[in-house]
């Protein structure tokens, strides 16, 4: 699965999670989606649930944004590293990234990265549209006018 229909898949899955939570107050909903109780609630929420595996290593790690809005992505490829493709990358070029390479392909490691899932980052970029706040992410194509994947 390419970068865009993860996107695709996931802004559903964030979307149905967050419009069960229409009466709660914005910090309810980010309490909502820490890790442990959406393991319980949303196993299908994310792959890694099953196993009980983590995807940073965060005491209290919070799911709001799975993905980074500093994240950035071209399935197609956004430039070359010497004959590399580069697929993806960090807009900020955080301390804690790092990349994942082949002999032909770059992309972007944000395992060790703990910055979107801090309660203060996400407060600061929240939205209850995850869309909004990952519109940026999209180096290829406007992902607002993408549509929605329906799980």
């Amino acid at each position: 699965m390419g970068y865009l229909q993860w996107y695709k898949v996931f802004a559903s899955k964030h979307r149905a999670i967050v419009e069960e939570l229409k009466g709660l107050s914005d910090e309810e909903v980010l309490a909502y989606f820490d890790y442990d109780n959406m393991r319980k609630r949303h196993p299908d929420f994310c792959h890694l649930y099953a196993e009980g595996i983590k995807c940073h290593d965060i005491e209290d790690l919070n799911c709001y944004l799975c993905a980074c809005p500093l994240f950035r992505f071209c399935d197609t490829g956004i430039d070359k590293i010497g004959e590399k493709i580069r697929y993806s990358l960090c807009a900020i070029d955080s301390r804690w990234s790092a990349t994942v390479e082949t002999d032909t392909t770059v992309h972007q490691d944000c395992s060790n990265c703990p910055v979107p899932h801090r309660w203060s980052f996400i407060e600061k970029y929240f939205d209850r549209d995850w869309r909004n706040i990952m519109r940026k992410v999209s180096m290829c194509e406007e992902i607002k006018d993408v549509k929605i994947v329906e799980c």
